[in-house]
């Protein structure tokens, strides 16, 4: 007798807890924080699976994540790793997986960058207080205050830092004070501090600008930060100086690189997905010249539900793991997308023309020749190929695709491990479909 369906919530969540425990500072126990898990894994459950599918319950799953203090960028990549499991748990609403995890992966940006946001408000609002109160007040707020705060000249000299910018920057105080600010800035960015700083806001005389540079700390390491740059004009005998006030923002840089990238690839294979793929081929088609040429090949696998149906979504998942890996080892130069359950696609750049479509597609389905091992069981796989190759230069990137999706249809009605050339010219609306 197979698992209740709460069985197996409570084992992945288990798996969740496991694969986010270690990436941070959690304030709950190991039970707490798996039955934190275990709740969101519900929700997930109930919206994938509803009549109606509102991805407002998604996005507020990646939020709760935030507020659990699980904020590590390690955190989305790994919890995608195990939610990949849902599609054993939600039935016929499979393809909502992916569309329902990106929407997490938002929630849980834009919750972790509103929290950051309203930290700074505070410290803002805390400063402004300081200013108009005491001396003492105000230094309180400095020297406590958990974002980097420095003061400067106008000529570009650190005057005054308070123990988070010395952290940051790995200096003692005594050895910042007196520092030109040049050799706490990258190199490559002394160009964009000199213009917004020192040309730009000098210029003007007052006001705030704000950029985002890259750091050095003493041993020659470094990071991104973030930085809020008021002139305060000279007043009652005190000479007009520089508030700096930054975030660094390094982690969350990691962070938005990780959900660039988890974007536009499959979570399972770790191929482009068909985001990228559309992405890469707009790129080719603005740059293409009038005479180039590109290959694109639908690949589908044959009879792939029956291995989920007879030995599970797990084992169905592995075998789709070792087809992306023995298809993406006989393309070449060219992009493999994942673009649904068993669905593939293979894009050859140009130059490209017949011969070599040809031999990209023989060699796909000869990847596929040996049988799959998945513990005890070797499991044949073949797959039918609809192939394209046509002008480029001016074409539109959905209707490329759709030309090729119209290729495997054809290649399916052949017969199981077989593929189909179809010759398009988009702009003449000429066609030729060549059986394999």
């Amino acid at each position: 007798m197979g698992l209740t369906r709460d069985h197996r919530i409570a084992e992945l969540a288990g798996r969740w807890r496991d694969a986010v425990v270690d990436t941070g500072f959690v304030p709950m126990s190991h039970r707490e924080l798996e039955q934190l898990l275990s709740d969101l894994l519900d929700r997930l459950i109930n919206a994938l699976t509803s009549e109606f599918f509102d991805t407002r319950e998604t996005v507020a799953v990646g939020a709760a994540l935030v507020r659990a203090n699980l904020t590590d960028p390690e955190v989305l990549s790994r919890s995608a790793r195990v939610l990949n499991r849902l599609t054993e748990l939600i039935g016929p609403y499979q393809e909502r997986l992916i569309p329902g995890l990106g929407e997490m992966a938002r929630g849980y940006a834009e919750e972790l960058l509103a929290i950051r946001a309203r930290d700074q408000e505070m410290l803002h609002a805390a400063m402004a207080d300081a200013r108009i109160a005491a001396e003492a007040r105000f230094r309180v707020v400095f020297d406590n205050a958990a974002i980097a705060i420095g003061i400067g000249d106008t000529n570009g000299l650190v005057l005054d830092a308070n123990p988070a910018l010395g952290a940051m920057l790995g200096r003692p105080l005594p050895e910042l004070r007196g520092l030109p600010v040049w050799d706490l800035v990258h190199p490559d960015d002394h160009g964009k501090v000199q213009s917004l700083v020192f040309d730009e806001l000098m210029a003007a005389g007052s006001g705030t600008v704000r950029l985002e540079v890259r750091y050095l700390r003493a041993d020659d390491s470094g990071g991104w930060v973030s930085w809020a740059v008021t002139l305060v004009p000279a007043s009652a005998g005190r000479a007009a100086y520089l508030l700096v006030v930054g975030e660094e923002t390094t982690q969350r840089r990691a962070l938005q690189a990780e959900l660039h990238r988890q974007a536009r690839h499959d979570p399972l294979t770790g191929l482009s997905n068909r985001r990228q793929l559309v992405e890469t081929l707009s790129r080719i088609i603005a740059d293409a010249d009038p005479d180039d040429r590109i290959g694109l090949g639908f690949i589908d696998l044959d009879g792939f539900k029956t291995v989920n149906d007879t030995y599970g979504h797990g084992v169905g998942d592995r075998v789709l793991t070792a087809v992306a890996r023995r298809l993406a080892e006989r393309i070449g130069d060219a992009t493999l997308a994942r673009v649904g359950g068993d669905e593939f696609v293979v894009l050859l750049p140009p130059p490209c023309d017949t011969t070599r479509v040809t031999s990209v597609a023989e060699a796909l389905l000869g990847a596929l020749d040996a049988p799959i091992p998945v513990d005890e069981h070797r499991l044949t796989i073949s797959a039918c190929i609809g192939a394209v190759v046509t002008p480029v230069s001016g074409a539109d990137a959905e209707k490329l695709l759709d030309a090729a999706d119209a290729g495997l249809y054809r290649a399916k009605a052949a017969g199981p491990n077989r593929w189909v050339l179809h010759t398009v010219d988009m702009t003449a609306g000429m066609e030729f479909t060549d059986p394999r």
